[in-house]
């Protein structure tokens, strides 16, 4: 079996218990509690697409985000429409972060649409040839319409653990609300485990589309995002509180709160490249990975071997 194939079965495997598990518990509430679970639920679902459409302003003005100068960045226009049409996608709108972490992200929702933004650090410290590589790995998320995906992944967790809350505060004596409450949130936190492996996927997904699309893609992205890991942690070293950015850690390519310090082989991404697939991945590796929406980057780099 190919290993987009792989990928494949493991994102429906994943979805299908996210989606089974929550239709069942929230059905089953609604059907004993009536009417009023009902429209509790609706109206988190309600307020979470809500946050959903307008998201992307949110985001801009996080993370001081202005569209692109096609003059100033018409080298990245030409990369973005080249990568979109070999994609099969409408070319997104291109947009520039302030960010000093070096890093890209695509987002978007009908009210904004499609849209991908690379950070001032990213330019800064990747070649023409590895910021294309970023870019392909961002389109991928779009072609396979990650952002919605996502969004509707995590609203299933999330509607849990908001019900749970409902009931943990509820005064109604009824069938001992409290401790109910208690078994929702902690089967949401659950299921959230299980959509952060989601999200881990996707992203694997993702770095494969940029191999495929792209000439000697594979090694391109494995050096972007080699160096993208030790420049992020140089930073975090000098000073920089790249904690502060976690609220959209998924919508990077490189989760800024995991940090690489291998700054004396930046010069040479060859040669980091290769230290990094002669890595092992410990168990507190292990560990960290099941809360973080991004893979090791010692695995996705080792998992782009297989498409080159």
């Amino acid at each position: 079996m190919s290993p987009l194939w792989k990928l494949r079965l493991a994102m429906l495997g994943t979805l299908a218990v996210v989606i089974g598990v929550t239709t069942l518990i929230v059905g089953g509430l609604a059907m004993y509690f009536g009417a009023g679970l009902t429209v509790t639920a609706l109206l988190i679902i309600l307020v979470n697409l809500a946050q959903w459409l307008f998201a992307p302003y949110i985001i801009d003005a996080f993370y001081g985000i202005s569209e692109a100068d096609p003059y100033r960045h018409g080298e990245l226009y030409n990369i973005v429409e080249e990568l979109s049409s070999k994609s099969g996608i409408k070319t997104p709108k291109l947009m520039i972060s302030s960010l000093p972490i070096p890093n890209a992200f695509a987002y978007g929702s009908p009210l904004a649409g499609n849209r991908i933004a690379v950070t001032q650090g990213l330019l800064k410290v990747l070649d023409k040839d590895e910021v294309a590589a970023v870019i392909g790995h961002e389109i991928g998320h779009l072609k396979h319409r990650d952002v919605q995906l996502m969004m509707f992944a995590s609203l299933l967790p999330a509607l849990l653990l908001y019900l749970g809350y409902v009931f943990s505060y509820s005064r109604s004596s009824r069938e001992n609300r409290g401790l109910l409450g208690l078994g929702l949130i902690a089967l949401g936190y659950i299921l959230q485990l299980f959509v952060l492996g989601l999200s881990r996927l996707r992203e694997y997904y993702a770095d494969a589309h940029s191999a495929i699309i792209l000439e000697d893609g594979a090694r391109k992205l494995q050096k972007a995002l080699a160096k993208i890991a030790v420049v992020t942690g140089n930073l975090a070293l000098r000073g920089l509180n790249v904690g502060q950015y976690s609220q959209f850690r998924t919508l990077f390519i490189y989760d800024p709160t995991s940090s690489l310090r291998d700054l004396e082989l930046l010069s040479d991404a060859e040669r980091l490249v290769e230290r990094l697939k002669s890595s092992e991945v410990g168990f507190f590796e292990t560990l960290v990975e099941i809360f973080s929406t991004h893979p090791n980057i010692v695995k996705r780099i080792k998992a782009l071997e297989a498409f080159k």
